[in-house]
């Protein structure tokens, strides 16, 4: 029963085979299970790539299936098609791009297997270009907002500075109506004289005037700060919106360019184990010499060939006769005096009768 189904894998003319030795079936059955085993391998391959990108173990199962059922009626195909031939180079001739197809399967199976077997070296790479990602993706958008927020700080300076301009002011005029008072400077008289109370209402005028700017200046300083605070949630938001699209950076064509950044030397390996499994029908049909099932296949492949040529030939000769046949007979009534009266007298017949029909259709119109 298993022999039976690898042999179905194969894709050899099970009559023929019934026919044949049991070495030869089994050489057709081992070429069969090679033919389905790479099959359920792309099945799990394609399964898994196909995980990575819907994330639905169902989905992938269903889409895996139909891929593995495609790769299955390619190789099917593919061996089928290898027949023995008297000349080597013949037979290379028909099998290189049967060979490229395979290749070109093998690197489709081997592929998403990779991306398993190194799963957790992706990851690692995945995870130092997410981290990039994340301190590339800050600086971007400090970039639209620290412009903003140094002007903002740098306008609330200036009105610092101003008010602290006006206090050195003010205290340096203290200094001087207290050291008139104190007969230390000014006149040098001791006591509250005009001139320490023309200083003293300067200096409260400062005071007043300080007191009005330290009013105003720590109202907009006020406002500016709300700016800077304002302009800092909206970083922080930006930055934490963007980061779950930076956090989801890891889907099929992120993990195969972070297996590129592997070392080469493994995965190359494993595509060459799939390629000697997906080549290894083709080869062994290549390399083995013409059995029995061949000369079997290859005989009632030229009864057919003679049938058919023979049916050919035989329906060319009838149209050839049948051809020559109708000439002579055509060239003979072409000669009777008699059938030429009958086709002149029911051609004026017919003359006469469209005359008659034209006239009736004048008369009606008049």
């Amino acid at each position: 029963m298993l022999q039976r189904f690898f042999i179905f894998c194969s894709g050899a003319d099970t009559h023929i085979l019934e026919s044949c030795s049991n070495g030869e079936r089994n050489k057709y059955a081992g070429i069969g299970a090679t033919v389905f085993f790479t099959a359920v391998m792309a099945f799990i391959a394609s399964s898994y790539a196909l995980f990575t990108v819907f994330d639905n173990i169902y989905t992938s199962i269903f889409f895996g299936l139909i891929w593995g059922l495609l790769i299955f009626n390619l190789d099917r195909y593919i061996v089928s098609t290898i027949k023995k031939r008297n000349s080597i180079k013949s037979e290379l001739w028909q099998a290189t791009p049967r060979i490229i197809l395979a290749m070109i399967i093998a690197i489709v199976i081997s592929k998403p297997l990779e991306l398993k077997i190194f799963e957790k070296e992706i990851d690692q790479v995945l995870l130092e270009e997410k981290n990039a990602l994340t301190l590339n993706n800050k600086q971007q958008l400090a970039l639209q907002y620290t412009p903003k927020i140094e002007t903002l700080n740098q306008e609330i300076a200036r009105l610092k500075n101003e008010i602290a301009g006006k206090e050195a002011e003010t205290n340096a005029l203290y200094d001087v109506y207290i050291s008139e008072a104190e007969g230390t400077a000014g006149t040098g008289l001791l006591g509250k004289g005009p001139v320490y109370k023309e200083k003293r209402e300067k200096h409260d005028t400062y005071l007043a005037e300080l007191n009005q700017l330290k009013a105003s200046n720590g109202e907009r300083i006020q406002a500016l700060e709300a700016q800077i605070s304002a302009l800092n949630s909206d970083y922080d938001s930006a930055v934490t919106n963007s980061q779950p699209i930076i956090d989801g950076f890891d889907g099929l064509m992120a993990r195969i360019n972070a297996l590129g950044k592997l070392p080469w030397l493994p995965s190359f390996f494993i595509f060459l184990l799939f390629l000697a499994i997906e080549t290894a029908p083709i080869i062994a049909k290549l390399l083995a010499p013409k059995g029995e099932y061949d000369y079997k296949f290859e005989e009632q492949e030229s009864v057919v060939a003679t049938w058919v040529t023979q049916k050919v030939e035989q329906r060319q000769l009838l149209m050839a006769t049948d051809a020559s046949l109708n000439e002579k007979v055509y060239t003979d009534i072409k000669n009777e005096e008699e059938l030429y009266r009958y086709k002149k007298e029911k051609a004026e017949e017919l003359l006469r009768l469209q005359a008659d029909s034209f006239h009736n259709i004048q008369v009606k119109g008049l």
